[in-house]
This record gives structure tokens, C-alpha cells and sequence, in this order.
């Protein structure tokens, strides 16, 4: 689906950097076919020599033509990015946002008669092609575009489909929970060198432990809780520690993460459209 068609990214921050790499790396297109703009020279310069496409100051410039436009900005500009945009996208390409807490509603109030709508929530690890993606559509959206946008963000780790109303539940967990984890991989460590271990060994091993543990988890499709079980033996080392993380609170305090984060995106959505 991606394959010939051309993509413009307006924006080349961080996710457009993520997204070229992903897309390039697999094969999925060449650098002729990218165009990426950003008002930031330095921004240009880097992904000109990183990924050698042609990069632009003017939005307009870089989306003139494409099949496919990537929205890489933040939601408090979309609305002057879009009124300067709106005279290029008279041919209706697949407009795909990643601006959080920018509704589809939104898009098409901003740009009339636009149908080709994707909204999504890419996480941080896809900078390294382990990311996850939450993908809300337009209605009527054809199948030919939604497999187009599924290829655009598989390229940089997996998609999942959702109603646009859970992207805010999506953000607490899975756009917050790297940080979570981030936290319980430094905790671990620190455990580890409190125990003895040098700090470099200790957070090898910590990393490692949470990156094997999450893969069984995806790739043997059971139960966390039944994992859990076949490790802590009984009057063991793994049930000692985990009644340890019982008395922490540790799994009420992450499910309370997630859903203050989920209600914090939920007040920052309202104010940005309160504002917009």
C-alpha cells in the first residue's frame, strides 16, 4: 500500500524521525518519495543527513502531491497548520494525525471535505521499531486506507485499533507506561547494587529481565498471573519478594498511574479544545 506512493510529513520531530527510520529501514519506501518540513534548520539538516530525503521550511511545500500527509505537530498550532495547508489538500490525500488530543471532528471542521482521516498514539520505543500504536479511523474510512495506515505504523512496531474515545485511556497506559517502566527497571537495579551487584551489571540485568519477561507474556499468550505462578515456587525466593511487592502496593499504585494519566488527558483534551 505504501510502496510508489508519496508521503509528506509536516513536522520532523521526534515521531517523523521514527517513522522515516522505520519506513526506509523496511523497505517499505525510498527517500525520493519523503518530504518532511520543519521550521527548525538544525531539524532539517539532521534528517537530510540521517535518512537523505528532502526536507523543506514551507508545510505547504512538503505535502504538494503526496498520497499520504503524517500531521507531526503539536495540537496548540494544528489550527494555523492546517488553515496554511488547506489550500494543498484540495486532492483529498489520507491526512494521518499524531497530534494527542486533537478529535477527527476537529480535522474535518479544519479542513473541509476531508474524509481520509487516522488519528494515533504512538508510543516513545517506536524510536527503535518496539513501539505500539492506537489507531482511531474515520467512519466510512475504505480498507485500502486503514491497511495504508497500519503499514505506516507497523513500520516502527505493532497497531491496534480503537474507538476514539478510549485514546485517552490509551495515553495512560501505553504513551505514559514507558516512563512507568522506566521507573520499575531503575527500582530494580537499585536493588540490585543494594544487594551487591555493580551498577552496570545490575541494570543489564534488570533491563533484560522486564524486555524476556514482557516477550513471554506476547509470544506464549498467556496470563501474566500464570507466568507469575510458574516462577514463585512455594516458600521460595520469587513468592518472598513478590509478597513484599503485595505489602508495596505495587499493582494498585501502577493501575492508579494509569488512570490518573487517563483522566489528565482527558482534562488536557478539554482544554485544548476549550481553546482551539
Amino acid at each position: 500500500m505504501l510502496t510508489g506512493r508519496q508521503i509528506g510529513f509536516v513536522g520532523g520531530g521526534n515521531m517523523a524521525e521514527a517513522l522515516l527510520g522505520g519506513l526506509l529501514r523496511k523497505g517499505l519506501t525510498t527517500p525520493d518519495r519523503l518530504l518532511v518540513s520543519d521550521p527548525l534548520s538544525s531539524r532539517r539538516d539532521l534528517l537530510r543527513r540521517t535518512f537523505a530525503v528532502s526536507v523543506t521550511a514551507d508545510n505547504q511545500a512538503a505535502i504538494q502531491g503526496a498520497d499520504i500527509v503524517v500531521l507531526c505537530v503539536e495540537p496548540q498550532v494544528l489550527d494555523d497548520v492546517l488553515t496554511d495547508l488547506t489550500p494543498s489538500l484540495i486532492t483529498h490525500p489520507l491526512l494521518v494525525s499524531v497530534a494527542a488530543g486533537y478529535p477527527l471532528s476537529r480535522l474535518q471542521g479544519r479542513v473541509a471535505g476531508a474524509a481520509r482521516l487516522v488519528r494515533a498514539m504512538p508510543n516513545t520505543p517506536s524510536a527503535i521499531g518496539e513501539g505500539v500504536t492506537a489507531m482511531s479511523l474515520a467512519p466510512g474510512l475504505s480498507s485500502e486506507d486503514r491497511e495504508t495506515a497500519r503499514q505506516l505504523f507497523e513500520s516502527v512496531g505493532t497497531v491496534v485499533v480503537v474507538e476514539e474515545r478510549l485514546l485517552d485511556a490509551v495515553t495512560g497506559l501505553s504513551g505514559s507506561g514507558p516512563a512507568y517502566v522506566f521507573a520499575m527497571i531503575e527500582a530494580l537495579a537499585d536493588g540490585g547494587v543494594l544487594a551487591g551487584l555493580p551498577r552496570a551489571t545490575a541494570q543489564q540485568l534488570a533491563a533484560q529481565t522486564v524486555a524476556g519477561a514482557a516477550s513471554m507474556v506476547l509470544q506464549q499468550g498467556e496470563h501474566p498471573a500464570v507466568l507469575k505462578d510458574r516462577v514463585a515456587s512455594p516458600g521460595g525466593t520469587t513468592i518472598t519478594g513478590l509478597a513484599q511487592l503485595e505489602q508495596g502496593r505495587l499493582r494498585a499504585t501502577l493501575i492508579s498511574a494509569v488512570e490518573a494519566a487517563t483522566q489528565r488527558s482527558q482534562e488536557l483534551g478539554k482544554a485544548e479544545s476549550d481553546h482551539l
